[in-house]
């Protein structure tokens, strides 16, 4: 898939370092872009693992909407062996006041109401811009691995790390949380796409939503979401992971919270970091749920032993995020969990399988009429 033109032209420049002013050693500003014909700056934390020996892997943090960058963020990867990079993508500074110099705010005006403007005025677009130029910064550093430079975002930053992974093929691994494409599809913000004109919707989905982008989105990608999201649902979840030909895994929770701080908790989050970025241990594979006879089943495959599987369904209809799920046991046994439905039809079902190290995997779902 040809890659998107907006974008394209500025490529060579993100990849660059950009002019940087360092406060300390753990904070900064780096170069944006320009935004309404002034020049912008960025705030960032930054930081590098205790002792660290030779060149580290790094992560790039993307916050969401009512966030900033988050110095904990940052230190959380340090001491898992990384060096981080957490930007603000607000247009604030470390005091969270807005900075003279900053791009635009994070609303919904900013993000879909301003394309009058020109498209390179819109969020996203300095959003993407923000963070293809931080991982540039981080990549760029003395004591880090360009190769092996990951990112991850919640929310509005999992939907920018998803346009970015189909951007930035510079990416070694991509941690969508919460965040997906096809927004226009199905999303808390169908109402905003019902307030912009047929022209300015269609170049919102060309531009700015991720189904235009996951397409070229090469890199492992592991897709972290509750199933009653509220904002990201998970009709449009998959049909955003199908979307991407990389290799893809699965981590639904049933229930989970949407925030900052549940979307960088998941055990998996680390854990498939560090398979692709450090060499740690696989995460185990699963397939896609089958059914048969009444019962769901999924083959998978696992390095490390499989300590429980388990079976995730809920038969109630209309709006996802109001439907209420049941958790259940599942065997898992010569490489394939299984385990019966319930009679009540319709059922939309997923597997799990959890290995050894506390890490979940999860099938895609399916729906049973």
């Amino acid at each position: 898939m040809e890659r998107d033109t907006l974008f394209a032209p500025r490529l060579p420049d993100w990849r660059q370092p950009p002019a940087t002013e360092w406060r300390d050693d753990s904070s900064l500003y780096y170069e944006g872009e320009t935004y309404r014909e002034r020049d912008t700056r960025v705030f960032a934390y930054f930081g590098l693992p205790q002792g660290h020996a030779g060149q580290t892997p790094a992560m790039v943090l993307v916050h969401g909407g009512g966030g900033t960058a988050f110095p904990q963020w940052v230190r959380m990867w340090n001491e898992r062996g990384y060096a981080a990079l957490a930007m603000d993508l607000s247009g604030r500074g470390p005091d969270g006041e807005r900075l003279p110099d900053g791009g635009p705010d994070q609303g919904h005006v900013e993000k879909f109401h301003a394309m009058d403007e020109g498209l390179t005025e819109m969020w996203s677009y300095h959003a993407v811009a923000a963070v293809a130029r931080g991982l540039s910064l981080l990549a760029a550093q003395p004591t880090v691995d360009a190769s092996r430079v990951g990112v991850t975002g919640i929310s509005w930053g999992g939907y920018v790390t998803c346009m970015v992974a189909g951007i930035d093929e510079r990416i070694a691994a991509a941690i969508p949380v919460y965040g997906c494409g096809f927004l226009h599809h199905n999303s808390c913000w169908l109402e905003e796409f019902e307030r912009l004109s047929p022209d300015h919707r269609d170049a919102w989905v060309r531009h700015f939503d991720p189904s235009s982008h996951l397409p070229n989105a090469a890199m492992p990608m592991l897709w972290v979401n509750g199933t009653n999201d509220f904002a990201y649902p998970p009709d449009s979840y998959q049909k955003s992971y199908r979307a991407a030909p990389g290799p893809t895994a699965l981590c639904i929770k049933v229930g989970m919270d949407h925030g900052h701080e549940p979307g960088w908790a998941p055990a998996e989050i680390g854990l498939f970091a560090d398979q692709h970025l450090l060499g740690g241990a696989a995460l185990p594979t699963i397939g896609p749920t089958e059914i048969c006879d009444g019962r769901a089943s999924a083959r998978y495959s696992a390095e490390r032993p499989i300590t429980s599987a388990g079976l995730h369904y809920a038969i109630d209809r209309g709006v996802w995020h109001e439907r209420a799920w049941t958790s259940a046991p599942a065997e898992a046994m010569d490489g394939v969990a299984h385990a019966p439905l319930p009679a009540e039809r319709p059922v939309v079902a997923y597997l799990t399988v959890e290995y050894d190290r506390g890490g979940t995997v999860s099938a895609e779902h399916v729906l049973v009429s």
